[in-house]
C-alpha cells in the first residue's frame, strides 16, 4: 500500500500577493523567523513560534520582491526588487527605511547571489543593465569588482550562484542564460572557465553543492539537469530527472546535503534524495504555481521545516524530518 500524501504542518496567510522569495533564519536561542517577499513589494517577517507576521516592511515602491537573504551576523536583511534596487535593512534597530541600497539597472527577474568573504564583507552578483551583463560588487563599500559579459549572444541572465572553492581559487560564479546555456566564471580573473548547453529552453533556476561540486538546474521543460564541476573546473553534464509536468521555479538543497526540493509550475513541491536524485515525496497543497521553496536552518534536525510560497498567496510549511520520516529518508538517500 502506498503511504498517504503528507499535509502541511501549518500555513501562513496574509501576504495578499504571490510569494516570490522565502528565507529562514532560525539560530539557536533566538526566535525562529521566516522572511517572505511578495509580488506587491512587501516583506513579511514571520515569527515561527506564534505563526504570525511580527513585522511588515515595504521598501521597493510596490514593486515585486525577487530575492531575500540575511547575513551570517543575523542583524542585516538584504532584499532585491523589480524597482532595480537591492536594499539593506538593519533588523536590530527595527527601522522601516533601508539603511543602504545598490542600483542594478536590470529589468529582468534574475535573483542576485550573495557570498560572504569575511565577517564584515560580502560580494553581491546581479544581472546588469545590458542583456547578458553580470555585475559583481563588494559590500558594504559598494566597490565594483567586475563586469562579466560572454563573447557570444546568450540572451538574458536568468539565474546566478556565487561560490568559493576549497582549492584556494577566488570566487566562482554559475550563470544560467535565456538560450539554455550555463557558464562558470572566474570572478578574480574575469574569465569564462566552462560552458555547457544545459537545457533547450531558458535556465529558470539552479543550485549548487560546493562540498560535492555538484549542481542541478531547471527550466520550463519536463526535466531537471544535473551536472558536476571537475578538478579542471569544467562543467560536466550528468543524468537528468524526468518530471511529470513541465516548469520549475526554484531549486534548493538542504544544508546537510541530503535533500533537494523543487518548486513546480504544476502547484506541487517535489522532494528528492540529493545523492541519487531519487524521488521521495510529492507535496500537494497549493492551488497555483509554487514560486519559491526554502529549507529551515534549525540547529535541531527534528525542528527543520520546508517552506513553499505560491502564486495562490499562501505559504505552506512541511515537516520532513520527524523521527519516523527521517529513517525512511535516510534509507532513501544512502
Amino acid at each position: 500500500m502506498s503511504r498517504p500524501a503528507p499535509s502541511p504542518v501549518y500555513t501562513l496567510r496574509g501576504a495578499s500577493a504571490p510569494l516570490n522569495s522565502l528565507h529562514f533564519r532560525c539560530p539557536g536561542g533566538e526566535t525562529p523567523l521566516l522572511f517572505s517577499g511578495s509580488a506587491k513589494g512587501t516583506i513579511h517577517i514571520w515569527n515561527l513560534n506564534s505563526r504570525r507576521a511580527e513585522r511588515v516592511v515595504e521598501g521597493h515602491s510596490g514593486q515585486s520582491i525577487l530575492w531575500l537573504s540575511t547575513l551570517r551576523s543575523g542583524d542585516a536583511l538584504i532584499s532585491q526588487g523589480r524597482d532595480m534596487q537591492i536594499c539593506l535593512w538593519d533588523l536590530k534597530e527595527g527601522r522601516s527605511e533601508a539603511v543602504d541600497s545598490v542600483w542594478t539597472g536590470s529589468v529582468g527577474f534574475c535573483q542576485c547571489s550573495l557570498l560572504e568573504t569575511s565577517p564584515s564583507n560580502y560580494l553581491l552578483a546581479f544581472a546588469g543593465q545590458e542583456t547578458e551583463e553580470i555585475q559583481i560588487t563588494e559590500m558594504p563599500s559598494k566597490k565594483p569588482v567586475c563586469t562579466l559579459m560572454p563573447d557570444t549572444k546568450l540572451g538574458m541572465v536568468m539565474c546566478l550562484q556565487l561560490w568559493k572553492p576549497d582549492s584556494g581559487l577566488g570566487p566562482l560564479l554559475f550563470a544560467g542564460y535565456e538560450d539554455g546555456s550555463m557558464l562558470l566564471w572566474d570572478v578574480t580573473q574575469r574569465s569564462e572557465l566552462s560552458r555547457v548547453k544545459a537545457h533547450p529552453e531558458p535556465v529558470m533556476c539552479l543550485t549548487f553543492d560546493p562540498r560535492l561540486r555538484r549542481g542541478v538546474s531547471g527550466s520550463c521543460e519536463k526535466k531537471l539537469s544535473s551536472w558536476m564541476v571537475d578538478s579542471q573546473n569544467n562543467i560536466q553534464l550528468q543524468d537528468s530527472v524526468v518530471l511529470v509536468n513541465p516548469g520549475v521555479s526554484q531549486l534548493r538543497i538542504r544544508d546537510d546535503g541530503r535533500l533537494l526540493a523543487s518548486a513546480g509550475w504544476d502547484h506541487r513541491v517535489r522532494v528528492f534524495g540529493w545523492k541519487k536524485l531519487r524521488p521521495l515525496a510529492v507535496l500537494q497543497y497549493h492551488t497555483d504555481m509554487v514560486l519559491s521553496v526554502a529549507f529551515s536552518d534549525h540547529q535541531d534536525p527534528r525542528q527543520r521545516l520546508l517552506a513553499a510560497g505560491s502564486k495562490d498567496q499562501r505559504i505552506s510549511l512541511w515537516s520532513i524530518y520527524n523521527e519516523t520520516a527521517d529513517k525512511a529518508l535516510q534509507g532513501s538517500t544512502d
